[in-house]
C-alpha cells in the first residue's frame, strides 16, 4: 500500500465496538471484495470492502475476517484468515501477506491461510447460535450483479438453515458515523492532499486548457503524495458543464471568461476527501459570476455552523432551503410570486439547488450512515450549497468537509483557498508568470 501503515489500536478498538453490540452466541463474518473483471485477462485496482477494512485493515483480495466474542474454544474470538502467496502469483502479482504481517496490520493474534477456513470456520459456526453477515445496505446502492459477501450469505443459509441469520449493516452504520481521533487524522491526510491539489490546480488553469488535462494535475498530486487515488470520479467541468451535476467526461477545452467547476478528493488509507471550487478561467470573476459565487459561500458559511449535536438533518435541510431562498431572491432568480406558489414538496429554490448540502463521509465518500439519527460529535459530513443557472450557463458549488464536535463544528478544509479574491490573486499572479 501506497499510505502510511495504520496504528492497529484503531482496528481493535473497533471490533470491541462492534462485538459489544452483537447479541450472545453469535459469530459475525465479513468477506473481502471480489476483484472486479475490466476486460480480457485484466482486473479493475483492487477496494476492500469498507466493513473488512473497519475492522481489521488487511487490504487485500480473499481475506475474511471472523468475529466471535462468546466463543468458548480459547482464543478463537478474533481470527481472520488470508491467502497464501504460491510461486506463481508471487512471480506476477508480488507476495502477499505474510501471517506476521497481517498480525501486525490487524491486531488480529489467530490468522490461517485461506486454505484452512473450511475446517476452522464449520467448527466455529456450530459453536454459535446465531450468524452475522455483512451486505451492501446503502441507501442509494442497486446492482443485477451479487457479490462476493452476497454469493457467501446464500451459500451459508442452504448449509447452516437452522442458524438465525443477522444484518451486520445496522451495527456498521451506526459506528462508521463516528470517526475517532485517528480516524480523523487519517481525513485530514486525504484532505491535506486534496487541498494540495486545488493549489497546483490554480497555477495550471487558464483559457485553453482541456478538463482533462486539468484532471491529469490532480491525479499527478494524489499519487506524488501517497493517496490510492481519486476517491470518486472527479468532476471537471467548463462552461455549461458546471450546470451538469455528475459531469465526468471532463473533455471540453475551457474558454475565456467561463467558470470551471472542480469536484474531486483524494483517497488516502481508504478514507475519502471531497472538495467543490468553482473558479474564473481567465483569474477574474466578472460581477454576475461574483454575486453568485459570494451567495453560494455564505450559504456554506452559515450551513457549516449548524452542524452541532442534536441537530436532526431533516430540519438542517429545511433551513439551508431558507437561507437558499433568501439569496435566489436577491439575485433576481426568484420573485415573491414564486414563494407564494411553491410548495413543501417543490419549494421555488430546488429550481436552482437541487441536491442535498451535507452528507457522511469517511471510508467511503458517500459513508454508511442511518440519516434519521441526531447530529453527534464525531461525525464528518460535506458542506455543498450550490447555485445552478441553466438559463445563464453557468453554476457555482462550494463543498468542504466539516467534523463535529462538541465545542463547534472544525473545518478539516479552512487551508484550502475559497476567498474569491485569495483565488482570483493566485490565478492572476500564474497567469503574469507564463
Amino acid at each position: 500500500m501506497r499510505y502510511e501503515a495504520i496504528n492497529p489500536e484503531l482496528f481493535a478498538y473497533n471490533r470491541k465496538r462492534f462485538m459489544r453490540k452483537m447479541q450472545p452466541d453469535a459469530i459475525a463474518i465479513f468477506q473481502s471484495n471480489d476483484l472486479m473483471p475490466r476486460t480480457g485477462d485484466t482486473f479493475y485496482p483492487f477496494r476492500q470492502n469498507t466493513g473488512l477494512f473497519y475492522l481489521s485493515g488487511l487490504d487485500q483480495p480473499e481475506t475474511v475476517v471472523v468475529l466471535f466474542p462468546d466463543c468458548i474454544k480459547e482464543g478463537f474470538q478474533e481470527v481472520a484468515f488470508i491467502k497464501k502467496s504460491d510461486e506463481a502469483s508471487a512471480l506476477y502479482d508480488g507476495e502477499g501477506l505474510t501471517k506476521a504481517q497481517a498480525r501486525e496490520i490487524s491486531g488480529i493474534d489467530r490468522i490461517y491461510w485461506l486454505d484452512d477456513m473450511e475446517r476452522v470456520l464449520h467448527e466455529l459456526i456450530l459453536l454459535a447460535k446465531r450468524i452475522y453477515l455483512n451486505l451492501n445496505e446503502h441507501d442509494g446502492f442497486r446492482t443485477p450483479t451479487k457479490d462476493k459477501s452476497l454469493r457467501f450469505a446464500q451459500e451459508l443459509q442452504q448449509r447452516y438453515p437452522l442458524h438465525k441469520y443477522h444484518r451486520a449493516q445496522p451495527i456498521l452504520k451506526k459506528l462508521l458515523m463516528i470517526k475517532s481521533p485517528l480516524e480523523t487524522a487519517i481525513i485530514k491526510r486525504a484532505v491535506d492532499i486534496t487541498g494540495g491539489a486545488f493549489e497546483r490546480v490554480l497555477q495550471f488553469v487558464r483559457p485553453g486548457r482541456k478538463e482533462y488535462e486539468i484532471e491529469a494535475e490532480i491525479t499527478h498530486e494524489f499519487i506524488r503524495q501517497g493517496a490510492n487515488g481519486h476517491a470518486y470520479d472527479p468532476v471537471i467541468a467548463s462552461g455549461e458543464n458546471n450546470c451538469v451535476l455528475h459531469y465526468t467526461q471532463n473533455n471540453q477545452v475551457c474558454q475565456p471568461g467561463e467558470l470551471l467547476l472542480l469536484d474531486f478528493g483524494a483517497e488516502y488509507a481508504n478514507y475519502a476527501a471531497d472538495l467543490s471550487r468553482t473558479i474564473p478561467v481567465s483569474g477574474q470573476f466578472n460581477a454576475r459570476q461574483r454575486a453568485v459565487y459570494d451567495a453560494v459561500l455564505r450559504c456554506l458559511r452559515q450551513a457549516k455552523q449548524m452542524l452541532l449535536p442534536g441537530t436532526m438533518m431533516d430540519e438542517y435541510h429545511k433551513e439551508i432551503g431558507r437561507m437558499m431562498e433568501s439569496e435566489l431572491l436577491e439575485l433576481g432568480l426568484l420573485d415573491r410570486t414564486d414563494i407564494k406558489q411553491q410548495s413543501d414538496k417543490k419549494p421555488a429554490y430546488k429550481r436552482y439547488f437541487m441536491h442535498g448540502t451535507s452528507h457522511h463521509m469517511g471510508l467511503d465518500v458517500h459513508d454508511a450512515a442511518n440519516r434519521y439519527d441526531p447530529i453527534q460529535a464525531g461525525m464528518v459530513f460535506t458542506c455543498e450549497p450550490a447555485i445552478y443557472i441553466k438559463e445563464e450557463g453557468f453554476g457555482v458549488r462550494l463543498e468542504n468537509d466539516i467534523l463535529v464536535t462538541d465545542e463547534g463544528p472544525v473545518d478539516l478544509c479552512e487551508r484550502i483557498p475559497i476567498e474569491a479574491e485569495e483565488i482570483e490573486e493566485q490565478m492572476q499572479a500564474a497567469l503574469a508568470i507564463s
